[in-house]
């Protein structure tokens, strides 16, 4: 394609709509594409380094034997090893020849500790969240910026919708019809890559859109502020029992660990006599505490979080986003009063909001841990969008005009018809997704009020 074919009106309704989507399309990618790029190289490595080696240790092997030492021994060896340590959580063994962990911190630092759980002796002791697993975690998370990456990573996947339903719009079959659409037509060049970057798009869109919104759940504008906020766990439910200052949030660390639904919901406190029967005899410890999560039913792998105040509370918890298990509606945690031993709260997926089940479902699909299908099929999804990205740059490689220097973006049709609609369209999203709203109007502002007055600067970037 020619300088001058590219930058030439087009000419009828339909036209003018295909160019207009076109040119969003264009300018939607250029921004997205090193975001995608980097989510999809980062996600595929999480999955296998999550598969093959673990996330905290927990694949670190013991030779089995016949008696397991009490947790309160093997408790004790783990805070011994780290000078001035305290127990903050122990993680049961997945199996019965791998070994326990307990976190202990001192400070400010938390350590992970490895304990052979039959002759209760440390392993090995390493920096919490300080693996290959987690060094990628930061990029994937928020660039290992912050929050400035956290809205820089959302305003991308916001976007990215908008890029993939101008996507939907321009591929959607006319006259071709379906199986032009749905099936690769392999001729040669620029019309190869248009076919495959076509057909690979509108059949990945589904499973593009999905992880998305999932990702964006966890977002600190869409997820904290829209979504999350009416969509947590009522405390209400568990009757009246006292309640801490503190959220379920409080027991995350770096990387969220709590479920989505009970992240903002206020911790139940101790000291009270409200409560079901938990613990029996009276004498509350981190042994009779494990032996009652195995009696209600918390087998092979789950956490303990040990109360670290006057009014904190005994917790245990298993979900599908932390590993525990590979079923999210499992999903659940129970906390228990540090005197009594009496369980305050029982929280379980179906207990949780309709949008609550729909995350839990969907972290554990997005994070692939439903076992080795859900890392093959996660790693194929990130293989594509890579694809789409490298296919989509070597599209504008092959119709970029002769002369160095410009972007060749498609043009804007004067006299755009339907635009009412569109306007409604960019509102709807805008409103839907804040960060792309804003990402919108900030591109308008600008191709208004700085490129519509500078006629050689509109000349390169068009």
């Amino acid at each position: 394609m020619t300088s001058t074919e590219i930058n030439a009106q087009p000419d009828g309704s339909a036209n003018k709509l295909y160019f207009a989507a076109w040119r969003w399309h264009f300018y939607a990618g250029l921004f997205v594409i090193p975001f995608l790029t980097v989510l999809a190289i980062t996600g595929m490595a999480m999955l296998w380094i999550a598969w093959i080696d673990g996330r905290d240790g927990e694949r670190t092997e013991v030779a089995p034997q016949a008696i397991v030492q009490p947790i309160s021994a093997q408790a004790d060896a783990a805070v011994s090893a780290i000078p001035n340590g305290v127990l903050k959580q122990y993680i049961a063994p997945r199996t019965n020849d791998v070994a326990a962990l307990f976190r202990v911190d001192a400070d400010g630092d938390a350590t992970m500790i490895a304990i052979d759980p039959y002759t209760a002796q440390v392993i090995q002791t390493f920096p919490r969240r300080s693996g290959w697993y987690d060094f990628v975690d930061g990029i994937h998370g928020d660039l290992m910026l912050g929050v400035t990456g956290d809205r820089m990573l959302e305003t991308a996947a916001s976007l990215t919708l908008v890029l993939i339903a101008t996507g939907l719009y321009l591929w959607w079959p006319r006259e071709a019809g379906w199986r032009h659409a749905l099936v690769p037509t392999f001729g040669r060049g620029r019309a190869l890559w248009k076919s495959l970057h076509g057909v690979v798009g509108i059949w990945l869109s589904l499973f593009l859109v999905f992880f998305l919104i999932s990702g964006l759940a966890w977002a600190g504008i869409w997820g904290g502020k829209m979504v999350q906020a009416w969509s947590q766990f009522p405390a209400e439910k568990w009757d009246n029992v006292p309640l801490s200052d503190e959220t379920h949030a409080s027991m995350n660390h770096d990387r969220r660990e709590v479920p989505w639904a009970l992240e903002q919901t206020p911790m139940p406190a101790s000291g009270s006599d409200i409560g079901a029967v938990g613990v029996e005899g009276g004498i509350v410890t981190i042994d009779t505490v494990d032996a009652l999560a195995r009696d209600i039913g918390f087998d092979a792998r789950y956490q303990l979080n040990v109360p670290q105040a006057d009014a904190g509370v005994w917790t245990i918890s298993r979900d599908s986003m932390s590993t525990d298990s590979t079923d999210p509606m499992s999903d659940r945690t129970v906390h228990v009063d540090q005197y009594s031993g009496k369980i305050l709260a029982d929280v379980r997926y179906e207990d949780y909001s309709l949008a609550g089940k729909a995350m839990a479902v969907g972290i554990a699909l997005h994070m692939g841990t439903l076992g080795l299908l859900s890392v093959l099929a996660n790693s194929v999804v990130c293989l594509l969008v890579l694809f789409l990205c490298v296919s989509s740059v070597v599209l504008w490689w092959k119709r970029r005009p002769a002369n160095a220097g410009r972007l060749s973006a498609p043009p804007m049709p004067k006299e755009l018809p339907l635009w009412q609609g569109a306007a409604l369209v960019g509102l709807g999203v805008s409103m839907a997704f804040p960060m792309a709203g804003l990402a919108l109007l900030a591109v308008l502002t600008f191709d208004t009020l700085i490129l519509s007055r500078l006629p050689k600067l509109r000349h390169s970037l068009t």
